[in-house]
Order: structure tokens, then C-alpha cells, then sequence
């Protein structure tokens, strides 16, 4: 018979893991982009409902159709965002984290890859406006500027997180890379220039390929590869 001063038996916790995460937003993206090519009527008719009440507020708003053009074009933009990996990376190989400096270059060049790759596979349209408050090129599916915003502000949290930061500056930093990965998705609706789908397809890939990236490398140190140093 058991002690009743004994402990009772501890319960196992259920635990979402980082790999299944991605699993399941690489699943989500996977049937999003089944939707968008065959063109589900519900999604698009969702999808220009959206674009079209954005789009009537936009040509009456001159003042915030800038602002929102100044972000997604130079705070928010692709290159903006590839450009900080680029300076992340040159610190970590500096620093003699070599290993993690090639995985995360890597990780940058292969989203970069998928999102044009999928753009030409899809070749789907942007909205078109008789009277346009801004314009894009290349194909819609999925959002360049949602997926790379996405990729980029989830490996430097990863790199943030893996040097130890202070609690003050790890929430400032998730704050702002929230606020830029919704952000620009919300300027590229305002501005007219991709479907909701489209936004939606961004996060979703590039939050799969962060998560699918940072599990490896841990799959990669566990197998004895060189681990960044830790700040003391």
C-alpha cells in the first residue's frame, strides 16, 4: 500500500513542440496555397471584400497612404529586412560562431528562393484599381514583404534568445518584431497591392521555415556541432 505522506505520481505535460509547430503552419500554408490555385470561391470572395473596403479608405487618406508607403517601402522592405540578417550574420562569424552564421545566411537565401519560386509556380494577379494608391510587381502569392519580415524578425529573436538578453530587452525586442511582421502585412492590404491570402500565406511559410530552421540546428549541436558562445 502506498505512503500517503508519498508524493502523488507526476503528470506527463503535454507540450507543443517546435517542430510540430512548424508542421502545422507548413500544413496550413500548404492547403492556403491548394485554395489560392484552384481558387476557392469563399477565399476570394473573402479576399476581395477586404481588398476592396481597404481600398476605399485608402483613396480618401493621402496622409496615411504615405506613411504606410514609407514603411513597407523602406522601414519594412525586403531588403531592409535581408540587410539585418545580413549584419547579424557578420557578427556571429566575427564572433567565431561560424556554424550558426552559415545556417542563418543560409536560412535568409532559401526563403528568399521559395517565396519567388511559389510566386512563378502560382502566378497569381495582384488587385488592379482604376484609381491605384500604389503598385508592385511579380506575382501575389505568397507576400515577399510579410514572408522575409517574418523569416528575418524570427532568427534574430532565435540569436537574441541564444545570447541571453536581459528580460527588458528580449520583450522590447519581441514587441517590435511583432509590430513589424503584422505591420507590414497590414501595409501591403492598405496600399492595395496583395490579396489577404497573400499576407496570410507569408507569415504562415516563413514562420514554418524559421521554426523547421531553428529545430535543425538544435539537431545539428546535439549531434556535437560547435554551439555560439554565451555572453557572461
Amino acid at each position: 500500500m502506498p505512503s500517503l505522506t508519498s508524493a502523488p505520481p507526476a503528470r506527463p505535460r503535454s507540450r507543443v513542440t517546435l517542430f510540430g509547430a512548424s508542421v502545422v503552419c507548413a500544413a496550413a500554408a500548404l492547403a492556403l496555397l491548394v485554395l489560392v490555385a484552384v481558387r476557392w470561391l469563399p477565399l476570394m470572395t473573402l479576399d476581395r471584400t477586404v481588398a476592396q473596403a481597404l481600398h476605399r479608405r485608402a483613396v480618401t487618406e493621402p496622409g496615411l497612404v504615405h506613411a504606410n508607403r514609407i514603411l513597407t517601402d523602406w522601414a519594412w522592405d525586403p531588403w531592409t529586412m535581408r540587410a539585418l540578417t545580413l549584419v547579424a550574420v557578420v557578427v556571429l562569424w566575427w564572433r567565431g560562431a561560424r556554424a550558426l552564421a552559415v545556417w542563418a545566411a543560409a536560412v535568409s537565401l532559401l526563403s528568399t528562393l521559395l517565396q519567388q519560386g511559389l510566386k512563378a509556380a502560382v502566378g497569381r494577379e495582384r488587385p488592379h484599381w482604376p484609381d491605384p494608391v500604389d503598385s508592385a510587381h511579380f506575382s501575389a502569392f505568397p507576400s515577399g514583404h510579410a514572408m522575409t519580415a517574418t523569416v528575418t524578425c524570427g532568427l534574430l529573436l532565435w540569436l537574441l534568445r541564444r545570447r541571453g538578453t536581459g528580460p527588458w530587452m528580449w520583450w522590447s525586442a519581441l514587441v517590435v518584431a511583432g509590430v513589424s511582421v503584422v505591420g507590414v502585412g497590414i501595409t501591403r492590404l492598405y496600399l492595395g497591392v496583395h490579396w489577404l491570402s497573400d499576407v496570410l500565406g507569408g507569415w504562415l511559410l516563413g514562420a514554418a521555415l524559421v521554426g523547421f530552421a531553428v529545430a535543425g540546428f538544435a539537431r545539428y549541436e546535439g549531434r556535437g556541432g560547435p554551439v555560439l558562445p554565451q555572453r557572461s
